[in-house]
Order: C-alpha cells, then structure tokens, then sequence
C-alpha cells in the first residue's frame, strides 16, 4: 500500500511539472513527460487531457482529437477533452457537434470562462444569438480581461449591428494586450463599416 501512495504522488508531481512546462510554452517537454506516463498507464485520464491540451496548442488538431477521444473514452465526463473536442469542431464550424461537447463540458465544470467563451461562440453561431451573446457576457463577467472573450463578443455584436458596443470592446481587448492580433483585426474592421456607413 505504500508504494501506491509513493507512485500517486510520483505521477502527481510529474503531471504538475507538465502543466508548468506548459504553462511557459515548453509544449515539447511537456509532452515527453506525459507521454512517458501513459506508457506506464495507458488509461491515466490526466495525462491523456495533457497531451490534448498541449497538441491544441501547437495547433496539432488531429493529435489533440486523438487524445482527447481517447480521454472520453474512459471518462465520458472529462470536461477537458469535452471541451477541447468542442473547440475543434468551433474551428471547423461544425455547430451541433460542438454544443454537444460544450455543454456537456458546461455541466461537469460549470463557470469555466474558457468554456462559456467556446460554448457562447458556438451558440451565436448555430443560430441561437441572443443565447451565444448571453453566455459570452457571463464568460466575460467571470474573466474580464481575456482580450479573447472581449473579441468575440464584440463580433457577436458586430454581426448584429450594435457597432459602438462592439468598437468598444474591441477598444478595451486593445487596452489589455495593445498586441493582440484578433483585436487589431477587429479594430480594423470596425473602422471599415463606421466608414461604409458614412459613405
């Protein structure tokens, strides 16, 4: 019985030194750790997240699909790679299949704003507006300064022709990272049709 309770907190420690390696973009290295991991124990749930989360961000979407099937496979309630495999069908605008995962994410971890961004997003976009603006702003409200949530709330708003509400949080995604990409792009746009529409 010792031993489990050592290699428990052996596995735990190697998990944490993945997450930070993560956390600083050291997607590699983090993931020669996780992957030796589920070599030793092909169902450690964790590890397969990690590996998930880590392949999204280095935009190896195939790879990061894999992993978290592989994920739900085991867990079906794992809200990681619910939410993950809901992110990649976002990506290629695959609607219904991406409100399944993101509600089912949205269940097991209520209140996660990285959730509610995807899942508002997704519901703006199949066609239920009023509810993907409803969310994105609860996402906001619990994380108000991911230039992210900011951006895709002031398209929502964008797209349904409430120009000043979007400029301004295209504005304050700006204040937060003056290099954010999205939001650059954004203001651009913005600008564009206030000039479209003088004309």
């Amino acid at each position: 019985m010792h031993n489990d309770s050592a290699s428990i907190s052996e596995i735990l420690e190697r998990l944490e030194e993945a997450e930070q390696l993560k956390l600083i973009g050291r997607h590699e290295e983090a993931l020669t750790i996780l992957e030796l991991l589920l070599v030793e124990d092909p169902e450690n749930i964790a590890a397969l997240e990690e590996i998930a989360d880590n392949e999204l961000s280095m935009e190896h979407y195939d790879r990061a699909e894999a992993a978290a099937e592989q994920a739900i496979m085991l867990d079906a309630d794992s809200y990681t790679a619910r939410y993950i495999l809901g992110f990649l069908c976002s990506i290629n605008r695959k609607w219904e299949p991406a409100l399944m995962h993101l509600k089912k994410a949205n269940v097991s971890k209520p209140n996660n704003p990285e959730i509610l961004r995807c899942l508002g997003w997704a519901l703006f976009h199949s066609g239920q507006r009023a509810q993907g603006i409803v969310t994105l702003e609860r996402a906001l409200n619990l994380d108000g300064e991911n230039p992210l949530t900011l951006c895709d709330l002031g398209v929502a708003y964008l797209q349904t022709r409430n120009v000043p509400k979007a400029k301004s949080l295209f504005d304050r995604a700006l204040e937060i990272d003056p290099e954010h990409t999205k939001a650059i792009e954004c203001i651009k746009a913005v600008t564009k049709l206030e000039q479209a529409l003088k004309e």
